[in-house]
């Protein structure tokens, strides 16, 4: 800072005095505020005199559990959804194709589509065998299966319910179930009856769509 004349000069001595009180007035501050902490400090220990460790109690130390990373309510609440969706009062009737065997296709399937599921055209890759399960349990273990079946990319696979004949009656309660079932899902493209090597009236040949690209 340089002064022009005597006036400036003594204008310049005044402002650097004033800056250097303001200085030493913080510093006086600063100074005070330490002091004021260290005898809080003194005053915090003369009241709580001497600190000591508490005795050991033998106290065990247990290790802490953590929680599961497992989707355990997502996974639930999936197979609430898949319990709810396939309702056995479904009419299956009007949707299955009456011949020598019960069959099911899609409106927009060709009738081809079931002659080759009969004949092989698609390998099975997967099955289920619902034998000896409770309704409940059937519907909700055949909703699963299909459903990661088809996740999985999976096209052909083998439906087991057996002939019924160790139900009242004699009669295929589970088949008939299961023929709702399936029409219900919407991964299901078409089935047919196995052929008598592959269970006959006792279990199903499905057609899976076809997994679309995400």
């Amino acid at each position: 800072m340089k002064a022009r004349s005597f006036d400036e000069l003594k204008t310049i001595r005044k402002a650097l005095a004033e800056r250097a009180a303001q200085a030493r007035l913080e510093r006086e501050r600063a100074e005070q505020a330490k002091r004021e902490k260290a005898r809080e400090q003194r005053l915090f220990q003369d009241a709580i005199g001497t600190v000591r460790p508490l005795p050991d109690r033998q106290r065990a130390h247990l290790p802490t559990e953590r929680p599961s990373t497992r989707p355990r309510q997502k996974e639930q609440d999936e197979q609430a959804v898949m319990r709810e969706a396939l309702s056995d009062e479904f009419d299956v009737e009007t949707l299955l194709h009456t011949d020598e065997h019960l069959s099911y296709r899609r409106p927009s399937l060709g009738p081809d589509i079931l002659r080759k599921l009969r004949e092989g055209h698609w390998s099975r890759q997967k099955q289920i065998d619902l034998h000896g399960l409770r309704t409940d349990d059937a519907r909700e273990a055949l909703g699963r299966f299909i459903h990661e079946a088809h996740r999985d990319g999976i096209r052909c696979v083998r439906v087991v319910h057996g002939k019924g004949l160790g139900s009242p009656g004699r009669q295929p309660v589970l088949k008939t179930r299961v023929l709702r079932w399936l029409v219900q899902k919407k991964e299901v493209m078409a089935f047919v009856q196995a052929r008598p090597a592959d269970g006959g009236a006792g279990a199903l040949v499905v057609l899976l769509a076809p997994l679309r690209p995400r």
